[in-house]
Parts: structure tokens; C-alpha cells; sequence
């Protein structure tokens, strides 16, 4: 038996996160992951689908070469070289991650853990016990009863990322953020798409301003969707897979890709038979992520917070620093950045209209039409910056769409977490051209001094 600090079990985003920051803290720790260091984000989610999205910009790009007067032809996706390119960039941060663990003397354990006491994980037959345990299992996606996932015509994004071909038509099974952002790949890579979401409207957790201007753009674009009925069946053929909604409409494609969000890595890993509180899967913490049994802790996609690379690394951050003794502040979820990365992207931070209506906030609105904005023109891209804010008080949302946006949310949550007022920001220069200017641009309208807006 090796006895540790801390012992790590999940290697993503929030286990590695909080194993580097544990052992620059002078920690002996273990880290236990059974697939590859770094985890979903880094394998099979946050970094592949970026690329994958570039690509696809770089698809539309070459479509659209000649309305910035330059000569050229898309002819083709050649999905052996996009899938090298998105493994290139997958082995470059995976080779580096693991250095970094290396560096720091972390000892790295591959296999399948299984947490056997309170202080105990066993992996292949060895025991590993500290005085702290983090579990950091995350998360697999999800299906629905009675669809049946078989990685060919009926696939989850995990399948989607290392497809050799493009199908020629997709139904896209959900239209929150993954759904999104897959929807607007196929569309750039050539495929007839069609998103089914059975809330009444696309990224239905963003400001419903966004979801209007997404749903407009995804129209232009000609990406179809089908909002606010629900999925009741699907049957595959020869030809494709057909589905059917309860209002008894159908709709049939190549190709059923499920995105119905992910659900958390919790059965059989021993949490349950250590009296983890747990609740539909998820492990239950309280605002340190600490679990109900004393020195067990939690972290990413394993609880009930947003499930986003992010949030893992700042809860394991936090964790850390909590066992150091260093009493960290605990993380306001209003103030996490979130990004939809389609084309268009859609970024927030803070509270929606609606949120901030229903905590009693006397709200005022501030929209600002990227139409006025120099670079926004450049880039042939439209969209907005909606602040919300309290009246004679702080900005309390920040709601963006358009291309590249989801690169102004330093600022956006900087403005939210420090509690800026309009005029506080209104006093700051933007360079220009630049589509940070919008941000400046919005803040002085609210602020009653508008520069390049109609007051």
C-alpha cells in the first residue's frame, strides 16, 4: 500500500487540475485516470470539436473567399487530413499535460480505480490511501429509453469526432451547446442538417435574445431545426434513420447523432458503498466541494455544477487550496463564462433577463447591434452585446453573439465578477477596430453617453 496526501481519481480536467495545483503546494500526490491524461475535454470534447469548427470555418471561408474579392474554390472535405490535423493538436497538449504532471513529481497511475475505503482507491490490485481523496470521474453521454446508441447510424459526439466521411444529411437529436456546435460543423463540412429540440428554443439556458439571433443566423445559414416537440421514437433502415416526434412529424437522414447532454461516471466505483451522498448519479457537495465523508472531495462533471473544462479546473483549484489550508473563496456560477462555439458563438456571463427578473432585480436592458461595430463589418459578421443590468446599479449579464465573440468574455466577466456599472466601463478605451469595442460601445449607451449607437 502507497500513502499519499492526496490521491486523485480522474485524470481530466478537474482531477489534473487539482493534482498540479496540490503538488505545487507542496503535496505528495497520486493521480489515477484508466484512459489518457486530460481526460473528455482534451480527447473527446472541448479541443476536437474546436478544431473541427475551424475547419468548418475554414470550409466557408474558401465558399465565401470571393465576397472579400479573393479567388478561390471549396471543392472538398478530406476528413483523413481533418482528422489528422484535430489528433496533431490533441497530441501536442496531451504530450505537454503530461510533462507538466512529470515535472511536478506527481505519480501517475494508469487503470481503473475503484475507491474501496474512505481514504483508499485500488487499481489493479494496489492500493493507494491519503489523507484526501478527490474523485473526478466525469462524465459520458447520454441517450434517451429505447435509442440505442451503435456508432454508426445512431452515434454520440464521442463517434462524431473521428468520423472518415461526411453523411450526406444529419439529425441532430438536441440543440443545446454540443448539438450547436455540431450542427454548424456538418453544416460547413456539407451535410443537409436538422436539429431536434424538444425545449421551445435552441441553447434554451442562454438569454432568449441570443437564442432568437441564433436561430435567425442557423436559418440563413440554412441549418433547419424543429423546436418544442418532443422525441418519441426511431427506427433505422438501409436508408438511414428515421425519427418521429410525439406530434407525429418525421424526419429522416443519414445519420442520428445524439446530443442529450452527459450524465455523470458514478456506478460501481465504490462511492456509493462508502455512504457518498449521491442524488440521480451525481456526487453532492457543499460550496468547498466537499463530499458528506471527511476528507473525500468532488469535482467536475461528477456533480451537479456547470459541466464545463473550466469549472473543473477552478473546483480542483479550489480543492487544493482548501486542503493547503488557504481558504479559498467559493465559485460564483454566475460568473463562469459560458460559450456556444457555432457559427455564430454564443457568449455570456451572469444572470439573463429572466434570472435576474425572478431574484427581484429592478433590470434595465441595453442592446448593442453589431452593425456598428467596424470590425463586426470587416469580419461580415452580425449579431449583439445585451447587458443586463440592475437600475442605478451594477451590469449583472453580459449576453453576446456573433462570430469570435465568445474571445470578449475576459472582459465580460471581469465587468460582472468586480460588479462594474456602466459608467465604470464606459471611462475605459477600446482599441480599434476591434469587436471589444462593442463591449465599450454597449456600456457607454448604458451609461447615457452613446458614441457610435443611437441614443
Amino acid at each position: 500500500m502507497a500513502e499519499f496526501d492526496l490521491v486523485v481519481l480522474g485524470g481530466g480536467s478537474g482531477g489534473y487540475a487539482s493534482a498540479l495545483r496540490a503538488s505545487q503546494l507542496g503535496m505528495n500526490v497520486v493521480l489515477i485516470e484508466q484512459d489518457k491524461l486530460g481526460g473528455t475535454c482534451l480527447h473527446r470534447g472541448c479541443i476536437p470539436t474546436k478544431a473541427l469548427l475551424h475547419a468548418g470555418e475554414v470550409a466557408d471561408s474558401a465558399r465565401h473567399a470571393g465576397e472579400f474579392g479573393v479567388k478561390a474554390e471549396f471543392i472538398s472535405m478530406d476528413m483523413l487530413a481533418v482528422n489528422a490535423y484535430k489528433d496533431g493538436v490533441i497530441s501536442k497538449l496531451h504530450k505537454g499535460l503530461q510533462g507538466l504532471v512529470k515535472s511536478r513529481n506527481i505519480t501517475y497511475v494508469e487503470g481503473h480505480g475503484k475507491l474501496v475505503s474512505k481514504n483508499t482507491v485500488e487499481v489493479n490490485g494496489v492500493q493507494y490511501t491519503g489523507k484526501n481523496v478527490v474523485l473526478a470521474t466525469g462524465s459520458y453521454p447520454k441517450t434517451l429509453p429505447g435509442l440505442e446508441i451503435d456508432g454508426v447510424q445512431i452515434i454520440t459526439s464521442e463517434q462524431a469526432m473521428s468520423m472518415d466521411r461526411v453523411p450526406s444529411s444529419v439529425i441532430v437529436l438536441g440543440g443545446g451547446v454540443i448539438g450547436c456546435e455540431f450542427a454548424s460543423v456538418w453544416h460547413s463540412f456539407g451535410s443537409d442538417v436538422t436539429i431536434i429540440e424538444g425545449l421551445p428554443r435552441l441553447v434554451a439556458l442562454e438569454d432568449e435574445s441570443s437564442s432568437k439571433q441564433l436561430e435567425r443566423a442557423f436559418r440563413k445559414r440554412g441549418i433547419k431545426f424543429e423546436t418544442g416537440t418532443k422525441f418519441a421514437s426511431a427506427t433505422k433502415s438501409a436508408n438511414g434513420v428515421t425519427v418521429t416526434l410525439e406530434n407525429g412529424s418525421t424526419f429522416t437522414a443519414e445519420v442520428l447523432l445524439v446530443a442529450v447532454g452527459r450524465g455523470p461516471v458514478s456506478a460501481n466505483i465504490g462511492y456509493d458503498e462508502q455512504g457518498i451522498t449521491m442524488d440521480r448519479g451525481y456526487v453532492i457537495v457543499d460550496e468547498k466541494c466537499r463530499t458528506n465523508v471527511p476528507g473525500i472531495w468532488a469535482v467536475g462533471d461528477l456533480i451537479p455544477t456547470l459541466q464545463l473544462a473550466h469549472v473543473g479546473f477552478a473546483e480542483g483549484i479550489l480543492v487544493a487550496e482548501e486542503i493547503a489550508g488557504l481558504n479559498p473563496r467559493p465559485i460564483n456560477y454566475d460568473g463562469v463564462p459560458r460559450v456556444t462555439y457555432s457559427e455564430p458563438e454564443v457568449a455570456s456571463v451572469g444572470l439573463t433577463t429572466a434570472v435576474a427578473k425572478e431574484r427581484g432585480h429592478d433590470v434595465v436592458e441595453l442592446t448593442y447591434d453589431l452593425a456598428g461595430n467596424g470590425k463586426a463589418n470587416i469580419l461580415k459578421t452580425a449579431g449583439s452585446v445585451k447587458l443586463v443590468a440592475q437600475k442605478n446599479g451594477p451590469v449583472l449579464g453580459i449576453h453576446m453573439v456573433g462570430s469570435r465573440v465568445g474571445e470578449l468574455l475576459a472582459e465580460a466577466q471581469l465587468i460582472f465578477n468586480w460588479e462594474a456599472e456602466a459608467s465604470d466601463v464606459a471611462a475605459l478605451i477600446h482599441a480599434h477596430p476591434t469587436l471589444s469595442e462593442a463591449v465599450g460601445e454597449a456600456h457607454l449607451a448604458l451609461a447615457g453617453k452613446p458614441l457610435h449607437a443611437h441614443g
